[in-house]
């Protein structure tokens, strides 16, 4: 069995005999159920490859999806333009950066469709591009943006905060001027900003980050890890001398227990998960990717002890926006995945926070104490 272990190409995934994980009847269920939507999930969940197989899709790749869920549902594959922009890669921290990642995807695109002499700013260009691609292919265009927020988070408490804001508020305005050029658009990210940032002056995307339908749209369900991984369990088992109940404990105290809405299906983490499947052992293999540099800076403001926010309940508007408060983490501490839902009161619409599992528990205490006690040593 191959793992898809830093793979987030669904082309290269499926073309070269990688172990997926059937999304697509969800995928389908997305694109014709809405246009405009917004996914928050933790690093490492899929989100990227997520967004590689909506673009699959919308090219119009048939047979990628043979044999897959959605080659069912999907009749006639049609081919649209695709406006994919990824802000993985780059650190967003200095002057100009984010302006140049703009500037040539954009260029790029307007030596395809054409470009227009009228079109001043990044924003109108953007828009020039979508409606000439409707305009020359007949059909609507598809924009995908892969962590949105990235360009925010690297600059997060400097001075370039506000100019990365600025420039992704122009970009994203786009949508609502060229609503009728659009058929489909996906942001994902880490952390939802509030209304009041990057998200004002377009139609509000539809959030669907706590949405029952959609949560396990990314990550592994438990159902999923015993129908596609039993043979790494039996391994797992073999190596660790148990019975494959007890693996399946272990294996769900140290990487389950995420849940994004109220229906709480428990989770896996992916990248954990699979990571422990291809090298036969149980470790932190997620926190050992490194800790998320704005989360330390939120950290540093942070007045509350930390055993202060985890094991209570909280009201969605505390944990789901971000309002950018650095005095207040926690929503960026559970959009991160260090906190997730644990429990839903209906009655009074709250939600139990605490640590999603061993892994996750282990790695964050580990960062507090190198964060705040700076010790000169690994004790």
């Amino acid at each position: 069995m191959k793992y898809p272990i830093g793979i987030q190409t669904f082309c290269k995934i499926r073309e070269d005999g990688y172990v997926y994980v059937d999304k697509t009847a969800m995928v389908y269920q997305l694109v014709t159920t809405g246009t405009i939507y917004f996914l928050s999930r933790p690093r490492r969940f899929g989100k990227s490859l997520l967004v590689s197989t909506l673009e699959a899709y919308y090219l119009g790749r048939k047979e990628l999806f043979e044999g897959l869920a959605i080659a069912e549902l999907e009749k006639d594959w049609l081919e649209y333009p695709v406006f994919k922009m990824d802000f993985n890669g780059d650190v967003f921290a200095h002057p100009g950066v984010l302006k140049d990642k703009i500037e040539a995807y954009i260029s790029k695109w307007e030596v395809i469709y054409g470009k227009d002499s009228l079109d001043l700013t990044t924003g109108d260009r953007f828009k020039g591009v979508l409606e000439r691609a409707w305009k020359q292919t007949g059909r609507r265009a598809v924009v995908l943006i892969d962590e949105y927020d990235k360009p925010i988070l690297d600059a997060l408490d400097t001075p370039q905060e506000a100019t990365n804001r600025d420039l992704l508020k122009g970009l994203y305005s786009t949508f609502k001027s060229a609503d009728a050029a659009l058929q489909f658009v996906l942001l994902t990210g880490v952390t939802k900003f509030s209304q009041v940032s990057v998200f004002s002056g377009f139609n509000q995307p539809k959030d669907i980050s706590m949405d029952a339908r959609f949560e396990t749209l990314c990550g592994i369900t438990q159902r999923e890890i015993e129908h596609y991984f039993a043979e790494p369990i039996a391994a797992l088992t073999e190596k660790y001398q148990c019975s494959v109940e007890e693996m399946k404990d272990m294996l769900r105290q140290q990487y389950d227990g995420y849940h994004f809405s109220d229906k709480l299906t428990g989770i896996y983490n992916p990248f954990s998960v699979l990571n422990a499947f291809d090298q036969t052992r149980i470790s932190d293999f997620w926190y050992a990717t490194g800790t998320p540099t704005y989360l330390e800076k939120l950290l540093k403001h942070n007045h509350e002890q930390i055993n202060e926010l985890t094991g209570k309940y909280y009201v969605p508007a505390m944990f789901v926006d971000y309002k950018a408060d650095v005095e207040k983490p926690l929503p960026m501490i559970y959009q991160s995945g260090y906190l997730t839902i644990k429990d839903y009161d209906m009655r009074h619409d709250r939600y139990l926070l605490d640590f999603p599992n061993n892994e996750v528990r282990q790695g964050f205490l580990t960062m507090i104490a190198n964060s705040y006690l700076k010790p000169k040593n690994d004790d």
